[in-house]
């Protein structure tokens, strides 16, 4: 059974795989971003199309077996990507068990344990290739404030996550102190990942005051979106979709904009370099690599960690776990070198009299 044939249960336990993912979704939309449902999406539809393979069409027929059977059936897949579908089958299963479709079968879902580089996404847009194409754009007579350059200037200097450079208007841009602010609007068409919880000013420097200013005098299309609102980031049809801002991005940070194609293709004629295709440049980098890049860098510039948490809208913990994936050699070089000479005894170090 697949989504377009799912009908409606006359009773809970009469719910079909494809159901139940599909009201887990609808509960989803009412407080999560749309980037958030579609992923729940995405991960429940190879769960349901396994239990397609194997003739498992209700969720009343669900079992703790079939659940670790599920588990090891995704062994080709990245522990992380592993953990992240059983995360999402859990999540249904507690508002099955919460709606009395199933009992008792959220904690019998089996969570692989992560180490530490394997809960951390490895793949980021690194600080020093960051800083790279923010000077090349700075210093470039084509690209300068033009909306890709605006867009890697909010992102990597904020470290926001795309919903929230998506969600930025032109009126939450206040050059005159510095400031960019995040609202959560739902109502409107551009909740915030966490909700009210993910609202916050954050400050920029100086020069990426500039860019914005010259972005919006230039380059802004003076366009509004559906709901009436003059978005900080537009496009001919007023505010940009997800897909959109992804393109600016992978099409904005391939090296070959300022230095020799690392992957010896000519610029003229790659295809990387057409929208369509710019994901799969090995070099690209999307909107989340480019924030775990930038949260990487803002610790290398001895931020604390618990400022840059607030920077980011995210936990110290969550940024441990998940985005700082520098090694243990940036760290000593970047951020703890300095404090060694507060351990030298040649320099009052220790000062015992």
């Amino acid at each position: 059974m697949s989504p377009e044939t799912a009908t409606a249960p006359g009773s809970p336990e009469d719910l079909t795989v494809w159901d139940a993912r599909e009201r887990f979704l609808d509960e989803c939309r009412m407080d999560s971003t749309e980037a958030t449902v579609r992923s729940y999406a995405n991960r429940l539809a190879r769960f349901c199309e396994w239990c397609d393979e194997r003739e498992i069409e209700r969720v009343d027929e669900l079992s703790g077996w079939l659940l670790d059977e599920y588990r090891r059936s995704l062994t080709e897949d990245a522990p992380v990507t592993v953990k992240g579908k059983m995360m999402a089958v859990k999540q249904l299963l507690a508002y099955l068990e919460r709606i009395d479709a199933v009992d008792d079968l959220e904690d019998k879902v089996p969570i692989p344990q992560l180490s530490a580089a394997d809960e951390q996404s490895e793949k980021k847009l690194a600080p020093e290739d960051g800083i790279r194409l923010v000077d090349f754009y700075r210093d470039s007579v084509e690209f300068r404030a033009s909306p890709r350059h605006a867009l890697l200037e909010v992102l990597w200097f904020t470290g926001c996550r795309m919903s929230g450079a998506l969600a930025l208007d032109l009126d939450d841009y206040e050059s005159d102190t510095g400031t960019l602010r995040f609202v959560n609007r739902p109502d409107s068409g551009t909740r915030l990942k966490n909700g009210n919880n993910g609202e916050r000013p954050v400050g920029i420097p100086t020069e990426v005051v500039q860019v914005l200013d010259e972005y919006v005098a230039r380059e802004r299309i003076d366009k509004r979106d559906d709901h009436g609102r003059k978005p900080l980031f537009s496009c001919r049809q007023g505010r940009p979709s997800d897909t959109t801002i992804r393109a600016w991005a992978y099409l904005g940070t391939q090296p070959c904009l300022y230095q020799r194609c690392p992957h010896d293709r000519n610029r003229e004629t790659c295809k990387y370099r057409r929208r369509n295709y710019a994901s799969q440049c090995p070099s690209s980098r999307s909107p989340h690599q480019i924030r775990t890049g930038s949260i990487t860098w803002q610790l290398n510039c001895g931020i604390p960690i618990e400022e840059v948490a607030e920077r980011v809208n995210s936990s110290p913990d969550v940024i441990r776990r998940h985005y700082d994936v520098a090694t243990g050699d940036q760290r000593l070089e970047e951020r703890r070198r300095k404090y060694l000479g507060n351990l030298s005894l040649s320099d009052g170090g220790n000062d015992e009299n």
